[in-house]
């Protein structure tokens, strides 16, 4: 059946209905109470008197709101692609979505939402297809992966993964581990069993465990900036800052957008009193992330004690505006579910 408000949509299009007695006018009437079987019926009146251009268009809907998109397939396809009017053809995409999905071909189903979304890239239904979408095609790769590849390096990567994202870091650990032993010159497979072993725990052992890690990441990727930036936290903990702000040099250097590193090393140049240098740094990182609290609050203090106070004012206003509660529907639930994101 058709979404609610793909219906809802048509009591607009009402205002360009044919007159009193036109089939057309009554298959939209019937349409918009969500009776297809007798608006298709119309419909189909309409597309042989030849009298209303947009018949086959509103035909095709109705076929696909009856489950019939076996009929409604070409139409809807030809009638999006010349349609010009907006809103009939936001209708006339959702529902080759939808017949699309149901004939189990995601590749077509993703090239139409891809141009729905051109036009309309806020469109809530449009960005819940999409979602639904790449979440069908995860679940069905991730399947065949696990079914078809079971004793690869890659099934073990994968799962490791998902324990991450499931919080569960020690059998993360072991996952990336058997990964390691089976491909152990592979990139990356390194750098995640790090960074598990960082969430895993914060004893000396488990710091020593990930330093070893991200290192032999950087022996097989010496241009690796996530390692190196990685590493520079570590030593930052163990106290051993010289280290620490070369290898963050080094991220930066690497990767001059990579926002957590100038954050990092913008800071250190804050403590050094490197004012002008430290101000560089946070500037691009606001630039970067301009949503980064982080990034707005140091470059605030680096122009503080540098002297130049209205540019400190203007980052003390942004940063109050980032701070302020989320408004509207969400803004609770979102706040919450912040709450529950691991943080790197």
């Amino acid at each position: 059946m058709l979404d609610t408000k793909i219906r809802s949509c048509l009591v607009i299009l009402l205002l360009f209905a044919a007159p009193q007695d036109d089939p057309f006018l009554d298959g939209l009437s019937h349409f918009k109470r969500g009776e297809y079987v007798a608006a298709e019926s119309d419909f189909q009146e309409a597309v042989a008197s030849h009298r209303e251009p947009r018949a086959r268009a509103f035909l095709a809907l109705a076929q696909a709101a009856n489950a019939e998109c076996g009929a409604a397939l070409a139409d809807l396809s030809t009638e999006f692609a010349k349609t010009a009017e907006a809103g009939l053809r936001r209708l006339l995409g959702l529902s080759l979505v939808q017949c699309y999905m149901s004939a189990n071909r995601p590749v077509d189903a993703l090239s139409v939402l891809l141009k729905l979304k051109a036009q309309y890239p806020s469109d809530a239904d449009i960005l819940y297809r999409m979602t639904e979408l790449y979440s069908r095609a995860w679940n069905e790769t991730v399947r065949e992966m696990f079914r078809e590849t079971p004793s690869s390096f890659r099934v073990n990567q994968l799962s490791g993964e998902i324990f991450v994202t499931e919080g569960k870091y020690r059998e993360a650990c072991e996952e990336f581990q058997k990964a390691i032993r089976k491909a152990p010159n592979t990139l990356e497979l390194h750098f995640q069993l790090g960074r598990a072993l960082l969430m895993s725990a914060h004893t000396t052992a488990a710091l020593s465990q990930a330093e070893g890690e991200f290192e032999a990441e950087l022996k097989l990727n010496p241009n690796d900036p996530a390692a190196e930036f990685e590493l520079a936290q570590i030593l930052l903990i163990k106290q051993s800052r010289k280290s620490s702000l070369q290898h963050l040099q080094r991220a930066v250097d690497l990767d001059p957008n990579f926002a957590d590193a100038l954050i990092s090393l913008g800071k250190a140049k804050l403590e050094d009193k490197d004012y002008n240098a430290a101000i560089t740094l946070l500037d691009r990182a606001v630039q970067i992330q301009p949503a980064n609290e982080a990034a707005h609050y140091s470059l605030m203090m680096a122009y503080r004690n540098a002297g130049r106070m209205h540019d400190a004012q203007h980052e003390q206003s942004e940063l109050e505006k980032l701070q302020a509660a989320p408004n509207g529907e969400f803004g609770d639930f979102l706040r919450k579910l912040g709450e529950k994101v691991p943080r790197p």
